[in-house]
């Protein structure tokens, strides 16, 4: 992973909006056009590249109509079709960056190498740190090794992302076998330069290392990188260097491989500050170069889910093989692309499915316990929550979240006792987590048990994200049990300006304002609660009620004190 002032200048190098809007006069199917940016809008872009079509019918020469049904059709992986726009632009002199990255790709995946360099001088760029890179595979390509790793160096050079152009050159050298200068640029690199390993750049290098019979640096690099945090393909490369079994060099083996490297770098350098769709621009380049490379389905799939595209997601996860030791993250992926799609039964069938394949991996039953509590299942959602945690390892900090989720479903089957211990030891593993203390400390308020604990509890998860509603209103509605409500309502406005239709909160202040004899503004709060309330729930008829009686004759219908009220309006 490239450090932060590294990404920042690979964002500014690369990063042009994809919004394309010409005037609604300038285009003769207004309908058309319309309709597919209102798809674009919604990264729809099976629609969007259908109403594109459309429009182009009217204005087959328009360049931004041009630009944006290209994108639309790479974004949806229909890179035939964008290559047959690319070919339109060129032919009406239309230079635009996604048309570029189109013909550079459709080059490179008919062996085309030279034209790369006609493109460039044709001024028919993508970015600095793109343009600099395909010119050294390139010359890869063509036999020019000597000229690539000068490239590869004069990309660093002239854009400052030495780190970038110095693992590239070591993929380079390694894909002709030259081990030991590929690993001389690993090594000094990530201990000088900035240059963090992310997982293919560990993976390269520790494969190398292994070439070179330098087995106890190869797994220190893996170690390093990951701990005990294995996915199921490092574990399997770990295991390998480790038995001494043969493991090849396959990170990037040829030129193709290495400019499908490059869109897949810069795909996950820009993910995580520029939108998903002009990063999935990146992601599928390289996927239609190595449409079986694993790391690039995984990155494609998961843009995808991003930008709630369910189905894409899911086709995309199917495409990774059985064989490949990534196949059990592919199939949770899957998973997880059907539950939030809303097709649970779908996903439970995958996850329980995998479990009897995978039974050792305990985060198949963590997927298999989410799904199964927001289908409602809960007791199963328990079940699946205690197999994932009697699969981890004791010490593994991942076993904090699924403490927390189980105590989740302890806490909706009325296990008080078993759901507070929960979520302590979830805290014994991240005792600052905010969304466990608020939860523990709300539900503690709502007993009206160890208040001063609770408030504790609630003012160090404000403390973490005040900028969050729900943990905001928790800080005050345990101030309001406690009997403080003047400092209640206070916190209680602020969260509801956070949460604005968020029916507890308005509840919530409604109340306090009571209790502090603002009753004019509880009635108002009570309105709003109940305005965004399911108008059928236990909850909208305690506001109804209020709303008519006042909180006070509620209480005391309930059984409870009422409150004495301040005087005020």
């Amino acid at each position: 992973m490239l450090k932060q002032k590294l990404r920042s200048t690979l964002i500014a190098a690369l990063f042009t909006s994809t919004m394309i809007t010409p005037a609604l006069a300038e285009v003769p199917n207004a309908g058309a056009y319309l309709a597919a940016r209102q798809a674009a809008q919604f990264s729809d872009f099976e629609y969007s590249a259908r109403f594109y079509a459309q429009a182009l019918v009217a204005d087959p020469n328009n360049a931004v109509l041009l630009e944006n049904a290209l994108t639309a059709n790479m974004s949806r992986g229909k890179f035939q079709d964008a290559i047959a726009i690319a070919d339109g632009m060129i032919a009406l002199g239309i230079n635009r960056q996604h048309s570029n990255i189109v013909t550079a790709v459709q080059s490179v995946q008919s062996g085309n190498w030279a034209e790369l360099f006609t493109a460039l001088e044709m001024n028919r760029t993508v970015g600095p740190v793109v343009d600099g890179l395909s010119q050294g595979w390139a010359h890869m390509a063509l036999g020019e090794v000597d000229e690539a790793l000068q490239s590869f160096d004069e990309l660093g050079e002239s854009t400052g992302l030495q780190s970038f152009g110095a693992y590239h050159k070591a993929l380079a050298l390694a894909s002709v076998g030259n081990f030991d200068a590929a690993v001389r640029i690993f090594d000094l690199t990530t201990t000088d330069s900035g240059l963090r390993h992310n997982r293919r750049s560990a993976m390269a290098h520790a494969q190398i290392l292994s070439q070179l019979d330098r087995r106890d640096d190869a797994l220190a690099v893996i170690d390093t990188v990951f701990g005990d945090n294995l996915d199921p393909g490092l574990t399997d490369l770990r295991s390998r260097i480790a038995d001494g079994s043969p493991t090849p060099y396959d990170v990037v083996t040829n030129p193709t491989e290495g400019m499908s490297e490059v869109y897949l770098a810069v795909a996950e350098a820009l993910r995580a500050d520029v939108p998903e769709n002009y990063t999935l621009i990146y992601a599928r380049a390289a996927e239609f170069l190595t449409p079986d490379n694993t790391e690039v389905l995984l990155l494609v799939a998961d843009l995808l889910e991003d930008l709630n595209l369910y189905g894409l997601a899911n086709e995309t996860y199917t495409r990774v093989s059985r064989d490949d030791p990534a196949y059990a993250v592919a199939e949770i992926g899957r998973a997880e692309a059907l539950r939030k799609n809303g097709n649970y039964e779908g996903a439970i069938e995958v996850l329980r499915a995998m479990s009897r394949s995978y039974p050792d991996m305990p985060g198949i039953y963590v997927s298999l316990g989410d799904t199964l509590r927001q289908s409602e299942q809960t007791q199963d959602a328990n079940d699946a929550y205690s197999m994932a945690l009697d699969l981890f390892d004791a010490n593994d900090p991942a076993r904090w979240f699924v403490y927390y989720t189980r105590a989740i479903t302890h806490h909706q089957l009325d296990q008080w006792e078993q759901a507070e211990s929960d979520f302590r030891s979830a805290l014994q593993f991240r005792p600052d987590q905010p969304q466990v203390l608020n939860y523990l400390g709300y539900s503690l308020v709502e007993r009206g048990e160890k208040l001063d604990e609770a408030l504790d509890m609630i003012e160090r998860a404000v403390a973490v994200q005040p900028q969050n509603g729900a943990i905001v209103d928790s800080l005050g509605w345990v101030l309001f049990q406690t009997g403080q409500y003047e400092d209640a309502v206070g916190h209680l406005e602020n969260a509801a300006a956070l949460e604005a239709v968020d029916p507890v909160i308005n509840d919530h202040l409604g109340d306090a304002y009571w209790a502090v004899g603002r009753a004019t503004e509880a009635q108002f709060q009570w309105h709003r609660a109940l305005s965004f309330s399911d108008d059928t729930s236990e909850d909208a008829a305690r506001i109804r009620r209020k709303i008519e009686v006042g909180l006070d004759a509620v209480l005391i219908e309930e059984g409870a004190d009422p409150i004495r009220v301040a005087d005020g309006n």
